[in-house]
């Protein structure tokens, strides 16, 4: 499904991802106990290759919270030192066997050749590092909105999408519903 693009949002994925748009049917699975171990293991393999250029390695996204049905992708974000030459973090970690998805100016995602981990890494401003781990934090400490959120990742999970961004995208306004409440503790 492709999210109307009266912003330029298709545009902006063309320019972005690497290889192109991909078609994606979403599969959400019932947590996974052994997700945090695969988060560990890539969390060496990334801290391995990046050595102090990395400041810190979280376990974000839906796998990072406890009881959360997710697609089985691990999200991991990287914070570096700010701002940081793309061409100084990526190549470490394509050496490790990660490949390249997105290149922003503020932001690369790699991922490993079978789409089962995501490294996200945000160079210019940690705004979007502190929104992350708010939100995972949030989840994992109110199950009503984890409800909410594991509701809407299903409901959207039975529509075919132009590519996974399209998905992230629809789930925004509750997101931001979210974040608001986190941010002021309600």
């Amino acid at each position: 499904m492709t999210i109307a693009d009266d912003d330029g949002f298709a545009e902006h994925l063309d320019q972005v991802l690497v290889g192109g748009r991909e078609p994606v049917t979403i599969v959400i699975a019932d947590y996974d106990p052994a997700w945090p171990a695969r988060f560990e293991v890539e969390r060496c393999r990334i801290a391995t290759a990046l050595g102090t250029l990395a400041r810190r390695i979280d376990h974000v996204g839906s796998t990072a919270v406890p009881g959360l049905a997710a697609k089985p992708i691990i999200d991991i974000q990287v914070g570096v030192t700010l701002p940081q030459d793309p061409d100084e973090i990526v190549p470490p970690l394509v050496a490790e066997g990660y490949v390249l998805r997105v290149q922003e100016p503020d932001h690369v995602m790699l991922r490993t050749p079978d789409r089962d981990v995501h490294v996200h890494i945000w160079l210019l401003d940690p705004a979007d590092e502190h929104r992350h781990l708010l939100l995972r934090n949030w989840l994992r400490a109110n199950p009503d909105d984890r409800q909410r959120y594991e509701d809407l990742k299903r409901e959207l999970a039975t529509q075919q999408w132009d590519d996974m961004n399209y998905y992230a995208r629809a789930k925004g306004d509750l997101i931001a519903e979210i974040l608001e409440r986190a941010e002021h503790g309600k």
